[in-house]
């Protein structure tokens, strides 16, 4: 009973533990300094090694003023709740969406991705808002959402690349744009009859509703393109 109950009051992102192998990439050295913004959340271990597994030296910071700072990309993890996120995200919540607006490249996971809107149902706290739009519970009888779906209408160069066409999911919330922001939406999925941006995608600004640190080999090499996007940019800088 305990465990329905839970169910059906949903489960923050990334609180399946579930961990899906991260293939090796070889001879992929990307000499970027990656920073993962720490909500104090939980445990960022299978996302900090996808991303050193392909080259990065990633520097977790607690501080949303220090995280944008000497970096050359941030990665907001999909771990944790809305609120308590927001919460320690608000002191440096201007630096960071000016950051991030100004081009610094930006991967945003699960909770990271709700991060990038304005707010949620959740929980209260305002988002970074560089994309106009609201987190909503999943239109579902299923709730939460755990596990692998399809992702459709791909446009991401960096989706495509990397082949990854089937994600996977831990989450009861998803993002709304509004109706301007739609076309920042760059693959999107279907969960019970409910479909939602899977993917979003504004200048370097990227979020994603998935996990791709748990999404097998593919999610690696998303993660992959995503650095190698980064390090060119620094190098035509």
């Amino acid at each position: 009973v305990a465990a329905a109950r839970a169910l059906s009051r949903g489960i923050r992102c990334g609180d399946d533990h579930t961990e899906v192998g991260v293939t090796h990439v070889a001879e992929s050295r990307v000499p970027l300094r990656v920073t993962v913004f720490d909500y104090g959340a939980g445990n960022l271990h299978s996302l900090v090694k996808a991303v050193e597994t392909v080259g990065a030296v990633v520097h977790v910071e607690t501080d949303p003023i220090r995280a944008v700072r000497d970096t050359d990309a941030l990665i907001l993890p999909g771990v944790g709740a809305f609120a308590p996120a927001a919460e320690r995200l608000a002191p440096g919540r201007e630096v960071m969406g000016n950051a991030l607006l100004s081009g610094l490249p930006a991967l945003g996971i699960c909770l990271g991705m709700q991060l990038l809107f304005d707010g949620s149902d959740e929980g209260p706290g305002r988002g970074i808002g560089v994309l106009d739009g609201r987190v909503t519970k999943l239109h579902a009888t299923q709730i939460p959402q755990i596990g692998w779906n399809r992702l459709d209408d791909i446009t991401d160069p960096l989706l495509v690349a990397s082949r990854l066409s089937m994600a996977y999911y831990a989450n009861s919330f998803v993002c709304r744009p509004v109706a301007d922001h739609l076309p920042f939406v760059s693959a999107w999925s279907e969960h019970d009859g409910d479909r939602f941006p899977a993917s979003v995608r504004r200048g370097n600004i990227i979020g994603t509703q998935f996990h791709p640190e748990k999404s097998s080999a593919p999610g690696v090499a998303f993660v992959r393109e995503f650095l190698q996007f980064a390090a060119s940019l620094r190098s035509a800088s």
